[in-house]
């Protein structure tokens, strides 16, 4: 009989403990271990390469080391292969995360739908065959490249890998499978685990890429132990509302590129369209005059793009007055109220201010707070700002407009949108050649002057 004894493992790092504790040692959490029954015995089966031998390693001296680019797979999304650093890196582990419905397997099936050149093995533990036919047929692209298997067996799937040797795979989802030398439930801390490491071994020793789909908690990071985020080379976050029509994909942990880009699509009939202008997304198309509304120009990474804010300032009905934020850094927008209280003389601290960045994006680019604050004053003053003035600033505690960087990307996206005026921090165009923009550029030092401009 098999030697069964249990152990307790922290959901949130995945440390091993001979009994239960309240808090975990390692990671400090509270409340986070759980009891899984583990078999010691050797194990049977593991997920071995097909074809490529394990080879022993040496060490070598830093400069031994050879640096070749690494190879890389272009997907069909053109936002997808932005996300990704320029595309999937051969022998690369990625984990997709997203919540329930968001889109997670159509995205990464409309794309391995569209590639031609190698064999792909899709391993659905949650959906059956004909499910994944059906959403196949409605997006459209028929390919004889792409296997379909429904499988949770970590063994099986080795014996199918075996079987179609394939130059991509797809686990959806990572959660759902298990391996037969773990006597736990698909899901446990140590089942995701060691899933996860025996992948990650054959996708480095064969050079085929892995993309994971995994589930998310309530709280909205990835579910399973947080060893699973180490281990994985990127992480990418798949976020929306599930009743709007726009989604983005945002890299969180990438070992082949930057994490500060981000991919938006739009979901149709048909499957998800690519945004290639994001500003069509974040921009209102009412022709109406109003207030609280400015709109300034933000950075994702490498692109630049238009984004509105939305502001309502209200005589509190209560006695405490509300702050509430959308979008932005709460913290960030009091202390641009108290800026504008302190150096500029505007009495809000009996007022309700509410504040929206349109389009469900959450912004963290401090060239906002010249946008924002202008939004809440046209709110406060009932003025409207005129819609072809866009601005770009950062406003320090003393009500100076710093400079931001990339002004020249951020002034050449305004053009490009139409608009015909853009307000700037003073000393934010040294050594920038702007011949040839059509655009009014309006440089400021302090709040003061951007208002004038605005409101006078």
């Amino acid at each position: 009989m098999k030697n069964v004894k249990t152990a307790w493992f922290c959901s949130s790092c995945g440390a091993q403990a001979p009994k239960w504790q309240g808090r975990c040692p390692a990671c400090g959490e509270w409340n986070t271990m759980v009891e899984e029954k583990i078999v010691s015995e050797k194990k049977s089966k593991t997920l071995t390469p097909v074809s490529h031998g394990s080879r022993r390693t040496r060490p070598q001296l830093i400069h031994e080391i050879e640096l070749d680019e690494e190879p890389r797979i272009k997907m069909p999304s053109a936002e997808l292969n932005r996300v990704l650093g320029g595309g999937l890196v051969a022998g690369s582990l990625v984990l997709l995360g997203g919540e329930p419905g968001i889109g997670k397997s159509t995205l990464v099936l409309q794309n391995i739908l569209s590639i031609r050149s190698r064999r792909i093995l899709y391993v659905s533990g949650e959906e059956s065959a004909r499910q994944l036919k059906m959403r196949a047929d409605r997006i459209g692209r028929p390919n004889d490249n792409v296997y379909i298997v429904c499988e949770t067996s970590l063994q099986n799937i080795r014996d199918h890998i075996e079987e179609v040797n394939p130059g991509l795979i797809i686990i959806d989802s990572i959660q759902t499978i298990a391996s037969d030398d773990i006597e736990s439930v698909a899901g446990s801390v140590s089942q995701v685990r060691e899933c996860a490491a025996q992948l990650l071994k054959y996708a480095k020793e064969t050079a085929v890429p892995v993309m994971l789909i995994g589930h998310i908690t309530k709280e909205g990071s990835i579910a399973g132990p947080k060893v699973l985020e180490h281990i994985v080379d990127v992480v990418l976050q798949f976020e929306g509302d599930r009743q709007g029509i726009y989604r983005i994909l945002r890299s969180i942990k990438n070992r082949f590129g930057s994490t500060a880009e981000l991919g938006i699509y739009e979901m149709c009939q048909r499957g998800l369209r690519e945004v290639s202008n994001p500003s069509e997304m974040f921009l209102s198309m009412s022709n109406d005059d109003l207030s609280g509304i400015s709109i300034g120009v933000t950075m994702e990474g490498i692109r630049a793009f238009l984004i509105e804010v939305q502001a309502l300032v209200s005589t509190a009905a209560y006695g405490t007055p509300q702050r509430s934020v959308t979008g932005f850094d709460s913290k960030r927008m009091n202390m641009l109220l108290a800026v504008l209280e302190k150096r500029v003389g505007f009495k809000l601290a009996a007022k309700d201010v509410f504040l929206n960045i349109a389009g469900g994006l959450k912004v963290n680019d401090p060239a906002l707070d010249l946008a924002v604050i202008c939004a809440i004053l046209s709110s406060n003053v009932d003025i409207t700002i005129p819609k072809r003035i866009c601005m770009a600033g950062e406003v320090g505690l003393s009500g100076e407009v710093r400079p931001v960087t990339r002004i020249e990307q951020r002034i050449r996206e305004a053009e490009k949108l139409g608009m015909e005026t853009i307000i700037i921090p003073r000393h934010n165009l040294k050594g920038i050649d702007l011949s040839g923009l059509n655009i009014k550029i309006i440089e400021v030092a302090k709040v003061e002057e951007a208002f004038r401009t605005l409101f006078v």
